[in-house]
């Protein structure tokens, strides 16, 4: 018995022996797999900065040209590109809205790097509509404009930080432009286009410095709900493809092809992206939330329902990184 327990504990040590190999092969083999899937680095974006920067916008109340807020705001924007060490210049321009108002345009222009010879352009519109005509009560009040205007230019403000720290070579210059939401009611009129983005429209008959150009340029709306869904809209594909196709390809090496997606759609109509490319005539393109139920814009759009409560930290991350990682891959 003493000699059967002594042969059954010797066979127990040799098979525990020739475990040993296939356990230590093992971590070998999800290393090497490790290293055959390299990481895309992120690059430093603070959501949590960009989410003040949209309330700051917000807490002024509706922003729309010739009102009190309007103006607190634009020296709030101001102040927080010359803090960031950026050229500032505030374009200043008259224009006259559909209704024959006449109002004063603000474009505030930051530029980083003014030196550098190749650039891109980042932009967004900073006013807010000044009734809300999409909504079934209070329609002539101005709505607060969470999502459609403050969420591109507070993603925009914490870019412009970040630059200052991580300092690209090449040249970005950030642009929020002015009136952009002033234009008609749809069902008034058919031809209501040229009534919106009065201020690209300014900027781009005026350029705020002779000769002006960018490589390319890229526009941020309604870019801060929950869940977004970008799509390659029609004036985006018109006129600058490659810049398509190299931001959404950046957005998937970065993990985020749920978001910026390999559909084409058409809803977008007007908007600042048009006359950038067709007046002043910059490759740009439109980073704008798809609606999918309604194949529209975002449900709160031209509502009151379009305040803080619709911003998503997790989404202006998202759009931050893919934009800085863009920026960042330019030579």
């Amino acid at each position: 018995m003493k000699n059967k327990l002594v042969y059954l504990l010797l066979t127990l040590v040799i098979v525990s022996c020739g475990n040993d190999p296939i356990k230590e092969k093992k971590p070998v083999v999800a290393k090497e797999k490790a290293i055959a899937q390299p990481k895309i680095e992120r690059p430093a974006f603070d959501a949590d900065s960009a989410y003040l920067y949209v309330k700051q916008q917000v807490d002024f109340g509706p922003r729309f040209p010739n009102n009190e807020a309007h103006g607190k705001c634009a020296k709030f924007l101001e102040n927080k590109l010359i803090s960031f060490g950026l050229n500032t210049i505030t374009q200043i321009g008259e224009a006259t809205t559909f209704n024959n108002k006449k109002i004063t345009i603000k474009n505030i222009i930051g530029e980083y790097n003014p030196e550098a010879k190749k650039r891109i352009l980042l932009f967004a519109h900073w006013d807010s509509r000044p009734f809300a005509d999409q909504d079934s009560k209070n329609m002539t009040q101005p709505i607060l404009g969470a999502n459609d205007g403050a969420s591109g230019v507070g993603i925009l403000l914490e870019v412009a930080r970040q630059l200052t720290i991580e300092k690209p070579e090449i040249g970005v210059d950030i642009i929020f432009f002015d009136a952009e939401d002033y234009g008609q009611p749809s069902g008034m009129s058919n031809n209501i286009s040229e009534t919106y983005c009065l201020g690209s429209q300014y900027w781009a008959k005026n350029l705020h410095k002779k000769g002006y150009t960018a490589e390319y340029g890229i526009l941020l709306d309604m870019v801060g709900n929950s869940n977004p869904y970008f799509t390659q809209e029609s004036i985006s594909m018109r006129y600058a493809p490659q810049i398509i196709k190299k931001v959404w390809n950046n957005g998937k090496l970065l993990g985020y092809n749920k978001h910026f997606v390999n559909q084409k759609t058409g809803f977008v109509g007007t908007d600042d992206h048009q006359f950038v490319n067709e007046i002043a005539g910059i490759p740009s393109i439109d980073i704008i939330h798809y609606e999918r139920g309604s194949g529209s814009f975002h449900s709160t759009w031209h509502t009151h329902n379009d305040n803080m409560d619709v911003i998503d930290k997790t989404s202006l991350s998202i759009v931050g990184e893919v934009l800085l990682y863009t920026i960042y891959q330019e030579k």
